[in-house]
C-alpha cells in the first residue's frame, strides 16, 4: 500500500505523519528542549579517578562531570584472563585502566538528572533499523525475544551477510522478517558511521561530540521509508537540505524520495492532520457505519470496547453486529499505530454466534495487524468474547507525550459532585469543632461548591452552625478545583 511521509517542523518541535489512501496511519513526535543525550558518543579527558569507589569522574563538555564505572568499562584480555562484568569474571581495577589526563571514547548511557552527571559506558553501540552494531566485539548476537529455535538459523545469516570485516552485531526483534538486503543496508550504515566516529576522534580535542543520536528527522530515513514510499515532504527549506545531505551520504535510495514543500497551506492541513492529533487523544473513536469505539489507557493495559450505535444498515441484527465488528477490526489496528499504544490490549466486540462470523473478525484484524512496522500478536476469542493482543512498546504513547493527568481529578477522569464535597466539609467542620475552639469557622473553596452550601445545603449549614455554636462564613476562590477546599479557623 502506498504511503507519503510529511514532516512538520519549527525549532521547538518536529512531526511527522506517515499517511496511507489519504488516512494517517502514525504520527511521531519529538520536542527540541526533551531530546536526550543517551546514545551519544564523546571523546572524553579523564578528570579524576576513585579507586575506592571504582569509577571516574570525564569530563565529556557538559556543565557537569559525567560517571564512569568500572562495571561499564569494555575490559580486553589482560595478564592471562577475560575479565568482564558480562561475563561475571573477575573486573581489572579501574585505576589500572583510566587515567587522569587521558583521552577516552564514551557513550552516554542515562542522562544527568540533578546533581548527578551524565552515566557513561566504554563499550559503545550504534544501533540501526535492524541491527546494533558492537565495533569492539566479534560476536553475532540475537535478541532473546526471537524464539530460540530461529536464533541459530538468524545468526548463520547475519554472519554470512557481515563477513569478516570486523565488529560484532545483535540482530534486534523488529529484524526477524528482514530481508537480506534490508540486513546489507543496516550493515553498510552502520559501519560507516564508526568509520566517521573513529574519523573525527583523531582530529577533534578531548570533551568534544563524536556522534549525536539520530534526531527524528534522520530516523524518519533510516526506520519509516519503505518500498512502498512515495514521497517524503518536509516544509523546512535549511531541514531539507540537512536531511538530503545525510540521506545521500547514509542512505541514498531513502534521499531520492525527499521533497521541499513549498505549499501556502501549513504542509499538515493537506489530510486534516491536526484533527486527528485531537481525536487520537479521545476515548470514543466514530466509525463511518454509525458504530464507534470506546478505548480507555490504564498504566497496566489499554481497553478496547465495540459498540453498533447508530447502525442498523444490515438487513438483521447479526448482519449488523458483524459488519461492526469488521469495521472495528480495520479502526483498532489504525487506532494502535496512530495512538502507538503498546503492552496488553484487550479488545471487546460485540458478542456473535456464529463461528465464521468470529473467524472473519479475526482474519481481518491479523490482516491489519500485520501492516505495523511495530510487532504485535493476537490470540482468539475468549469464552467471553474478549480478544487479546499485545504490541511491543517501542516509546511514549501519543497521550502520554502530549497530556498530563488532570489537576483537578489526579487522572481519575472524575471528580465529586459539590453535593458530595459540601458534605466533606460539612463532617470535616465537625471534626474539627470538637478538637479547637475557634471564633468562627471560614470555608474556602470553588464557586459550585460554595453554591451548593449558599443555596440547597444552606439548611444543613445552619443546622450545624447551630449544633457546635459558631458561625459558618462562606468564601469563593476560583482558583480552587472541584475537590479542593479550605477550613479556616479564626
Amino acid at each position: 500500500m502506498q504511503q507519503d511521509i510529511l514532516v512538520n517542523w519549527s525549532p521547538q518541535e518536529t512531526r511527522v505523519a506517515v499517511v496511507e489512501l489519504g488516512a494517517v496511519q502514525e504520527l511521531h513526535l519529538e520536542r527540541t528542549l526533551e531530546r536526550g543525550l543517551v546514545g551519544n558518543v564523546y571523546l572524553g579527558k579523564v578528570a579524576r579517578v576513585l579507586p575506592g569507589m571504582q569509577s571516574a569522574f570525564i569530563d565529556i563538555g557538559l556543565d557537569k562531570a559525567a560517571f564512569l564505572h568500572v562495571a561499564d568499562l569494555w575490559q580486553k584480555h589482560v595478564e592471562g584472563e577475560t575479565a568482564s562484568a558480562r561475563t561475571g569474571q573477575p573486573l581489572v581495577p579501574i585505576e589500572k585502566q583510566v587515567f587522569e589526563g587521558r583521552a577516552i571514547m564514551v557513550q552516554v548511557i542515562k542522562d544527568p538528572m540533578g546533581t548527578k552527571g551524565a552515566r557513561l559506558s566504554t563499550q559503545i553501540s550504534i544501533a540501526g533499523r535492524h541491527l546494533v552494531f558492537l565495533p569492539q566485539d566479534e560476536h553475532i548476537g540475537v535478541s532473546q525475544k526471537i524464539p530460540s529455535d530461529q536464533r541459530d538459523a538468524l545468526r548463520q545469516r547475519l554472519q554470512a551477510l557481515a563477513g569478516p570485516s570486523g565488529g560484532g552485531f545483535i540482530l534486534r526483534t523488529n529484524a526477524e522478517d528482514s530481508s537480506d538486503e534490508e540486513l546489507q543496508d543496516d550493515i553498510a550504515y552502520l559501519r560507516k558511521i564508526w568509520a566517521r566516529i573513529k574519523d573525527v576522534s583523531m582530529r577533534l580535542p578531548p570533551a568534544s561530540l563524536l556522534h549525536q543520536d539520530l534526531t527524528l528527522l534522520q530516523r524518519v530515513l533510516r526506520d519509516l521509508v519503505g518500498e512502498a514510499t512515495q514521497s517524503i515532504r518536509i516544509d523546512s527549506q535549511e531541514q531539507f537540505a540537512r536531511l538530503e545531505a545525510f540521506g545521500r551520504e547514509f542512505m541514498p535510495k531513502a534521499a531520492e524520495r525527499l521533497q521541499f514543500y513549498k505549499g501556502e497551506r501549513p504542509i499538515f492541513d493537506l489530510y486534516a492532520i491536526d484533527e486527528e492529533i485531537a481525536k487520537a487523544l479521545g476515548r470514543r473513536v466514530d466509525l463511518k457505519s454509525g458504530g464507534y469505539l470506546i478505548i480507555d489507557q490504564t498504566e497496566a493495559l489499554t481497553t478496547v470496547d465495540v459498540n453498533t450505535g447508530g447502525y442498523v444498515g444490515a438487513r438483521n441484527f447479526e448482519d449488523t453486529i458483524f459488519k461492526t465488528n469488521l469495521e472495528a477490526a480495520q479502526a483498532i489496528a489504525r487506532q494502535l499505530r496512530l495512538r502507538n499504544l503498546g503492552g496488553i490490549i484487550i479488545a471487546d466486540f460485540i458478542d456473535m454466534a456464529r463461528g465464521d462470523h468470529q473467524e472473519a473478525v479475526l482474519f481481518e484484524l491479523r490482516k491489519q495487524l500485520a501492516r505495523d512496522r511495530v510487532k504485535t500478536s493476537s490470540g482468539g476469542f475468549s469464552p467471553l468474547g474478549l480478544l487479546e493482543m499485545t504490541r511491543k512498546r517501542t516509546r511514549d504513547s501519543l497521550a502520554h507525550m502530549l497530556c498530563e493527568p488532570c489537576p483537578s481529578c489526579q487522572g481519575k477522569g472524575i471528580v465529586k459532585t459539590p453535593r458530595s464535597v459540601a458534605y466533606d466539609i460539612l463532617r470535616e467542620i465537625l471534626r474539627e469543632a470538637r478538637q479547637f475552639n475557634p471564633r468562627e469557622f471560614r470555608v474556602v473553596a470553588g464557586p459550585s461548591v460554595i453554591d451548593m452550601l449558599q443555596d440547597e445545603e444552606s439548611q444543613h449549614l445552619a443546622g450545624l452552625s447551630g449544633f457546635i455554636a459558631k458561625p459558618i462564613s462562606l468564601q469563593v476562590e476560583s482558583g480552587m478545583g472541584p475537590e479542593q477546599y479550605d477550613i479556616v479557623l479564626i
